[in-house]
C-alpha cells in the first residue's frame, strides 16, 4: 500500500469561460493497479467558484478520467464532472451535455499564446516583433526564443507519460503562439484530454512565470496595435461511424445543409468573442456565413484533400471554434447537428 496523490480537476461556473480548478486528495492503494473506479466522489464549496450559494454551498466531484501524474510521485490527475448534492449534473457541467456516441472521432488542434509579463512571449518591451512570416514552424531563438521551447517540450513528455493522446505540435503563425493536437475516440474522451492537456499546460507556466492565453484574439482585441495579428482557434477535426464507413455526398450535402441551419447555435458554443477572429481574413470565413470547401482553410468547413475520392468519406474539420472554446460543448453541439441528419 502507498499513500497515492489524486489531483481533482473540474470546470468552475465562470462565464462565458470556466477556469480550470484543482485540489489534492490522499488516498491509500497500490499505484500499480489503480483505476478511475478506486477514485471516490469527492466535494468542494461551490460558493468560491460561482457554482453555489454560500448557504448551500457543497458540490460533488465525479471522477470520469484517470491519467498519471509522473511530476509528481504515486499521483494520478484525476478529471472529474461537477454534480449537484443530489447527484444530478451541476447546470455548469457541460460534458453531460454531450451526446454518447462511441462511434465518434475528435481531433482538437488547440492553439494558445505564451504570455509573459503582459505581452506574449518573445514580444520586446513596449513594442512588436517583426511582422508575421517566420514564426510560423519557426527555428532558432529569434523566431521561438527558449522559454518557449522548454515549455512544448515539457508538456509533450507529460502528456505522452499520462496516456494522453497528443498527435503533435508547432510553433504557430503570431511570435508567441504555438499550437497541439489532441485526438480520441469516443463522444467524449478527447475533451475530457483536451482540458487535461490544458491543465498540463497551466502547472507548467507556474514554473516558468508564463501564462497561457486562450483568447481568440489577444493581440488586436485587446490592444490597439497597428498590425493586424493572427487569433487563435481550435479547429476540431471530427467524424462518425457512418461518415467514415458509408458516407456518400447525398449525405454529405445533407449534413453540410444541417451544419448550415444551425449556424447560430454552432457559433453560440464555439467560443467568446469570435467575431473578432472570423472575419474572413487570416484563412477564416466570416462569422455570419457558413461554407464548405475541399482542402480550404478558409472555408467553414473544410474537406480533406482524399475526402471527395474516398466517396465523400472520412472526417471533417470545422475551422470555427476559437482558442477559448470548451471541446465539451463543441463536441456536444457538433454531435446533436450530424444526429439531425437521417442515415437511411
Amino acid at each position: 500500500m502507498a499513500r497515492i496523490k489524486l489531483e481533482y480537476i473540474w470546470l468552475d461556473g465562470y462565464t462565458p469561460v470556466a477556469s480550470l480548478r484543482s485540489k489534492t486528495k490522499i488516498v491509500d492503494g497500490d499505484v500499480a493497479t489503480f483505476t478511475l473506479a478506486d477514485a471516490p466522489v469527492w466535494g468542494f464549496d461551490g460558493s468560491s467558484t460561482q457554482q453555489a450559494e454560500g448557504k448551500s454551498s457543497d458540490c460533488l466531484l465525479k471522477p470520469v478520467a484517470l491519467f498519471p501524474d509522473i511530476t509528481r510521485k504515486n499521483a494520478f490527475l484525476v478529471m472529474n464532472e461537477v454534480l449537484l448534492p443530489n447527484g444530478e449534473p451541476h447546470p455548469s457541467n457541460t460534458r453531460a451535455t454531450i451526446p454518447d456516441d462511441p462511434g465518434a472521432w475528435f481531433g482538437f488542434e488547440q492553439e494558445y499564446f505564451l504570455y509573459k509579463d503582459g505581452a506574449p512571449l518573445g514580444f520586446p518591451v513596449g513594442g512588436f516583433p517583426s511582422p508575421q512570416g517566420p514564426y510560423y514552424t519557426g527555428v532558432g531563438y529569434k523566431n521561438v526564443g527558449s522559454i518557449a521551447r522548454k515549455i512544448v517540450e515539457e508538456h509533450i513528455d507529460i502528456c505522452i507519460a499520462a496516456g494522453i493522446n497528443i498527435e503533435g505540435i508547432n510553433a504557430e503563425v503570431a511570435k508567441g503562439q504555438w499550437e497541439y493536437q489532441i485526438f480520441g475516440k469516443g463522444s467524449k474522451s478527447a475533451a475530457d484530454q483536451m482540458w487535461v492537456a490544458r491543465y498540463i499546460m497551466a502547472r507548467i507556466g507556474e514554473q516558468y512565470g508564463v501564462d497561457v492565453e486562450l483568447h481568440c484574439k489577444p493581440i488586436l482585441g485587446r490592444y490597439n496595435q497597428p498590425l493586424d495579428w493572427n487569433g487563435s482557434g481550435m479547429h476540431t477535426n471530427f467524424s462518425t461511424a457512418y461518415l467514415r464507413d458509408v458516407g456518400g455526398k447525398k449525405y454529405f450535402e445533407a449534413l453540410m445543409a444541417a451544419f448550415a441551419k444551425h449556424i447560430d447555435e454552432h457559433i453560440a458554443v464555439y467560443g467568446p468573442d469570435n467575431h473578432l477572429r472570423l472575419t474572413g481574413l487570416h484563412e477564416t470565413q466570416s462569422i455570419d456565413k457558413f461554407n464548405y470547401a475541399l482542402s480550404d482553410r478558409g472555408a467553414s468547413v473544410r474537406m480533406p484533400v482524399n475526402f471527395i475520392k474516398n466517396g465523400y468519406r472520412g472526417y471533417l474539420e470545422d475551422r470555427r471554434p476559437n482558442s477559448a472554446a470548451d471541446p465539451y460543448l463543441v463536441a456536444g453541439r457538433i454531435l446533436k447537428t450530424t444526429q439531425t441528419v437521417p442515415t437511411t
